[in-house]
């Protein structure tokens, strides 16, 4: 009899831990952090790969088996909030630049190496101008022939990283001069010989332009020569 009771107690104990864990199903995935990425393919990503709709088996399956292979995406960070929702942050790749390759954008870092390509363009990261590549591999540096455009191109990204600048496109001129855009503003830097001094002090000249529309003239600015001129167009 006793021994009845016992197995009753524990049928019972286990029925109702699988009636209440089985209340924990995601009705909300709040999505942070997303630049590159948009919120809405994080989430079909993230349920497409779920093997229960349950916050807890979710949580517990990206600590076993982590989401990796979303495009611009390192890792998702996952909490618990309750139990109907996980917040989920988005910690992406850092990409510096892209270039046009048969009608797709190839994306690169800091270093040059190839990230991702796509046939999206965003806005929010520079396309540049001016420079061919004939292949690629994804995780290796691009193969441009032209090495001095090429370290100028990584400085450049850097610079921009470094100073926090908007700048939406790097273009390389026919005579090797360099063209940023930032909006409506094109930024004739010339050469590249004084990229680390023109870039530092970008920022601040960029502020006391903001809603103007024109060519903003920085080849002679060095470190003996501190004025850049601006053309309304």
């Amino acid at each position: 009899m006793r021994k009845k009771i016992i197995i009753s107690v524990v049928v019972l104990f286990l029925v109702g831990t699988l009636y209440y864990l089985s209340t924990f199903n995601i009705k909300t995935i709040k999505v942070n952090g997303c630049v590159l990425s948009s919120e809405d393919t994080i989430r079909e990503a993230i349920q497409e790969r779920m093997i229960m709709n349950n916050t807890l088996v979710l949580y517990i399956q990206n600590k076993v088996k982590p989401i990796d292979d979303i495009p611009f995406v390192t890792k998702l960070s996952f909490d618990y909030v309750n139990k109907n929702t996980v917040s989920v942050d988005v910690y992406e790749k850092s990409v510096a630049g892209c270039l046009e390759y048969m009608e797709s954008y190839v994306y690169f870092d800091r270093d040059g190496v190839v990230l991702e390509t796509s046939k999206d363009k965003y806005d929010n990261v520079p396309y540049i101008k001016g420079i061919n590549i004939n292949s690629w591999q994804l995780g290796e540096e691009l193969p441009i022939e032209n090495k001095k455009r090429f370290d100028s191109i990584l400085t450049i990204t850097q610079l921009i990283d470094k100073y926090d600048l908007s700048i939406q496109g790097i273009e390389f001129t026919m005579d090797s001069e360099i063209i940023l855009r930032h909006e409506n503003i094109e930024i004739e830097l010339g050469n590249g010989n004084n990229l680390a001094i023109q870039m530092m002090n970008l920022g601040s000249i960029l502020s006391e332009l903001e809603g103007k529309s024109g060519v903003l003239y920085m080849k002679e600015f060095d470190s003996e020569n501190s004025t850049a001129s601006f053309k309304v167009r």
